[in-house]
């Protein structure tokens, strides 16, 4: 794997001298396209106070902001997260959510300003899935901000796309995997269809598009890095296409509605009732109006299923309580760079409240990335302080468990949930089995977590068991620490019971949305497995009904 890695690296470092070349500038010129031929419209919703802070000057993402000077796109300082976003121009929707001619003028600005900048390769903005994003960008809101301009910004702004245009249809796929061969495709296919002459980048893309589908998503419409907020992103992909293939009156294949229909039914099995998503693996919990949007464009009909089995997620609904659990190993390299080390672990949510939950992502923040995908910042075990999975510097997952099995029983009153990983078995020889229960119309789940040592165990593991609360949740230790009491905000009470171990209560974090971490408090159970069999049971039961 080294070695294939430093192939791969060698031919990177080659393509980028080549791209780099004045040889290579000088071959993305030539004919300028007369005119935008298909009009491609964009279907999602901006932000319109971001779109106050671009025409005051800043970038903004969330609660944060990035001050512009003069023309610079790539300040000092600046993480890769916000120069992807700088230079991918989708913020340009925010601007068209704000509307007015002021927006307009800023939007046409910062487009002359980035061509008059970067009109030459360059090694980050030039990058395949930036310039594929870009394109798309460019080419579906143009009625907002170039239909209007004069024809010295139109003609510009046709050569630079043209450009980008040859430069995708030669880099990709390149090496790109994921979704950023996704948005490099999607640019290359707007790009086909938006100018005369270039039926060959349109068939090129739909072919990389036709293979991606295969190796990206799954049969159950999951996405394969098993991130629901990729998977999110990969159906706004395929949409796009669908809807651009659909204003040149280009007919749409088989193949493309029948993956939106699959992986609609798959966002759906990830929504909760608050309207936002699970928190596994890099998702957010995102943004409600989009993933309306989404679904609503998406066209597709059909029950939520209750489990995804090659995306590995079940779902354990009864009464108003939901159980989502992850029971799937890491996915394969290189969809593992957002993939958290935290197999079996589950969220709970009562009616439209979210009680036990992951700790989440960071959208931009490298050093926040690596932390919350950590086994301790999820619910579910850890053994001697040691993540389930060894997440390397890269980004990607070495040691990893070699199974990930559950099954499933349901009843009309009851639904049991069993499963088994060997994540820790290279280190110390365990195994952790876990049962999952939910009865009484909801007002009942409970908890076995089984250890067990084949190999005999060499000396004593530590076990900390953790359920990290929402935010919005009250608790409290009662019954001199042996319970917890918790309150929802709707008032409802829960109490939290266990056999085995040490109950504490202790401060937590939860970043579910935004960028900037909300403090909260976690149940952790910690007990020590001092012979080859450790088993700690737990319930939590509504009060009062």
């Amino acid at each position: 794997m080294k070695g294939l890695s430093f192939v791969r690296h060698l031919r990177h470092k080659a393509s980028n001298m080549a791209f780099g070349s004045l040889v290579y500038n000088w071959s993305l010129g030539g004919t300028v396209p007369d005119a935008i031929i298909v009009k491609i419209t964009d279907s999602w919703p901006g932000n319109a106070e971001q779109g106050r802070w671009l025409c005051g000057g800043a970038f903004a993402m969330g609660e944060d902001h990035l001050r512009m000077h003069g023309e610079c796109w790539e300040p000092e300082g600046v993480g890769e997260g916000w120069l992807v976003h700088m230079h991918g121009f989708e913020w340009l929707r925010d601007l068209r959510a704000l509307g007015g001619d002021e927006a307009r003028r800023q939007a046409r600005e910062m487009v002359s300003s980035w061509i008059g900048c970067y009109g030459a390769w360059s090694h980050f903005s030039w990058r395949p899935d930036i310039v594929g994003q870009r394109v798309a960008s460019w080419i579906a809101l143009y009625d907002f901000y170039g239909a209007s301009a004069d024809e010295e910004f139109q003609e510009r702004l046709r050569e630079s796309l043209a450009r980008q245009g040859r430069h995708l249809s030669r880099a990709l796929p390149g090496f790109e995997g994921g979704l950023e061969l996704l948005y490099g495709v999607r640019g290359l296919i707007f790009a086909g269809l938006s100018f005369a002459g270039r039926e060959s980048w349109l068939e090129q893309g739909l072919d990389m598009l036709q293979q991606e589908t295969a190796k990206q998503i799954l049969p159950d419409g999951g996405h394969v890095s098993r991130s629901p907020s990729q998977l999110l992103e990969a159906l706004r992909v395929f949409i796009d296409v669908r809807s651009g293939l659909l204003a040149g009156n280009y007919p749409v294949p088989e193949q493309i509605q029948h993956t939106i229909d699959r992986m609609a039914q798959a966002l759906r099995f990830f929504r909760y009732a608050d309207k936002g998503l699970s928190v596994f693996n890099g998702a957010q919990e995102g943004d409600s109006q989009l993933i309306d949007t989404v679904l609503l464009k998406s066209n597709a009909q059909g029950r939520t299923v209750q489990g995804l089995p090659q995306t590995g997620y079940e779902r354990l609904v009864k009464g108003r309580s939901l159980v989502m659990v992850d029971t799937g190993a890491p996915p394969v390299r290189p969809y593992d760079r957002t993939a958290h080390a935290a197999p079996l672990a589950f969220e709970f949510i009562y009616g439209r409240e979210r009680v036990f939950v992951s700790c989440g992502a960071h959208p931009i923040d490298r050093a926040w990335q690596d932390v919350l995908r950590g086994t301790a910042a999820h619910n579910t075990p850890v053994i001697d302080y040691r993540n389930a999975c060894e997440i390397r510097e890269d980004g990607h997952m070495s040691r990893r468990p070699r199974a990930v099995i559950c099954s499933r029983e349901e009843s009309r009153d009851a639904v049991l949930l069993e499963g088994a990983h060997d994540g820790y078995v290279v280190l110390n020889g365990i195994t952790h089995r876990r049962r999952l229960y939910l009865a009484d119309h909801g007002h009942d789940l409970r908890g076995e977590e089984a250890f067990t040592c084949s190999t005999g165990l060499g000396r004593p593991a530590e076990i900390s068991l953790r359920f990290h609360l929402h935010p919005k949740i009250q608790a409290s230790l009662i019954r001199d620490g042996q319970e917890a009491l918790l309150r929802l905000s709707g008032g409802a009470g829960w109490r939290f019971f266990h056999n085995g171990g040490h109950l504490a209560l202790e401060d937590s974090l939860y970043l579910g949305q935004g960028s900037r971490p909300r403090k909260t408090q976690q149940l952790v159970i910690y007990g020590q497995m001092d012979s080859d069999y450790a088993q700690i049971k737990w319930a939590l039961q509504r009060e009062g009904c």
